[in-house]
């Protein structure tokens, strides 16, 4: 799945890519789990999951009810790096259970260490242009794709990104259809 992912990147030819798969390839992305305990929580959780948002998001543009003309090199982009901001943020942990005897051991669980605390969807952004430039509408989908998720005082902001560029809310609706109905 890797291998699909990088070629996938690569495919866009878009400048800097291969800096972000420089850095990518220096972090736990290919390994992180995509959550702590919600979705996709288990070694390449992230990854599992940024290929399932790509996969559900082409499906969603293709049978839209509206016309959207955007690239696949956006549809990749925003898919497969719309959750780069969770790259080195969990950390192994150890906690005590009982296993199946009865007897308390020392099991492992993710656990958040964020030492960027820039955000979500906003630090994705940030990362990616650190490397490359991104279409305004790369970036909204980017930022919003957390949707109703956000503080209730930025509904009607996510509102009008959403009429803006319904690309981002279709993205949204890919990240979570990728969470609840696969648990990636």
């Amino acid at each position: 799945m890797k291998d699909e992912f990088i070629k996938l990147l690569e495919s866009t030819k878009r400048e800097g890519i291969e800096e972000i798969i420089q850095f990518l390839e220096k972090t736990d992305f290919f390994k992180a789990p995509a959550s702590t305990r919600y979705h996709g929580n288990h070694e390449c959780g992230l990854l599992e999951h940024s290929m399932k948002v790509y996969e559900i998001l082409k499906n969603k543009v293709k049978n839209a009810v509206i016309d959207l003309d955007v690239s696949e090199d956006t549809l990749i982009i925003i898919a497969l790096l719309h959750d780069i901001c969770k790259v080195n943020y969990y950390k192994v942990d150890y906690r005590n259970a009982k296993n199946d005897r009865g007897e308390w051991e020392k099991v492992p669980y993710y656990t958040v260490d964020d030492t960027i605390p820039y955000g979500h969807g906003e630090k994705s952004v940030m990362m990616i242009t650190e490397y490359m430039k991104l279409t305004s509408e790369e970036k909204y989908a980017i930022r919003w794709h957390m949707g109703f998720t956000e503080p209730k005082e930025l509904y009607g902001t996510i509102g009008q990104a959403y009429k803006k560029y319904p690309l981002a809310l279709l993205l949204h609706e890919a990240d979570l259809e990728s969470s609840y109905f696969f648990d990636i």
